[in-house]
């Protein structure tokens, strides 16, 4: 499939610092944020269909806690797979679902802790081990963690006091995204064959509404790029 000049920045260890920095602002604006919603907020719906707030922050916590463990393993030398199955994934999000407040941000916050300590530094030579991740090395697991913790950001937040755009995503960030979901257009059709706001381009192929309308005639889009169905 065609895609824009910008897909092969999105396995380039020369994203890492910032996926680093982003993604970590990231997860401390979402638990900034989810501190100040109550446990009524998070039961209900989020813009996902069948998940409420709940949901997508049992996801978020779910994800991170999965490229941990690829950064453990990729310490020891080992590749795991992400999930113990499909199943195991969604039965661990549907559990994580109905946490109040205060657990989520108990299991956020562990999992902040935790990645900071777990990831290499940059210019290490573990960025380029090999992981359970689509069969990549483990910065490509660095930067889903990134892509997830952005974007679920807005979907579990949408609707509430808290609510953030894709303002919160920046350009860097949305030229990696724009790189890695180009695989969604149809053959013939590229990123940049797109008109409107760039960002607004990244949310649409993200699967999001976006802010302003893209007009009439897009294309259908194939499935998410990753190794878990999209959320």
């Amino acid at each position: 499939m065609t895609s824009s000049t910008s897909t092969s920045t999105t396995d380039s260890t020369d994203l890492v610092p910032h996926a680093l920095a982003d993604s970590a602002a990231a997860l401390d604006a979402l638990l900034s944020a989810v501190g100040q919603l109550t446990d009524a907020d998070l039961a209900e719906p989020s813009p996902l269909d069948g998940w409420t707030r709940g949901h997508v922050l049992s996801h978020v916590a779910g994800i991170g806690g999965a490229m941990l463990g690829q950064t453990q393993a990729a310490e020891r030398g080992e590749v795991v797979p992400v999930y113990a199955s499909q199943e195991a994934r969604t039965a661990g999000i549907e559990a994580g679902s109905g946490r109040t407040v205060t657990e989520h941000l108990a299991v956020l916050g562990t999992l902040r802790d935790d990645l900071a300590r777990a990831w290499p530094e940059p210019g290490s030579p573990l960025w380029d081990a090999s992981s359970g991740y689509r069969g990549g090395p483990l910065s490509g697991c660095l930067f889903a963690w990134w892509r997830e913790v952005r974007i679920h950001s807005v979907d579990a937040l949408a609707g509430t006091s808290q609510a953030v755009g894709y303002e919160t995503w920046d350009d860097t960030l949305c030229a990696h995204l724009r790189g890695f979901l180009a695989v969604r257009l149809p053959d013939g059709v590229s990123v940049d064959d797109l008109a409107g706001d760039p960002r607004d381009v990244t949310a649409w192929l993200a699967g999001r509404a976006p802010t302003t309308s893209l007009g009439a005639g897009l294309p259908e889009l194939g499935p998410w790029p990753s190794a878990a169905p999209a959320r």
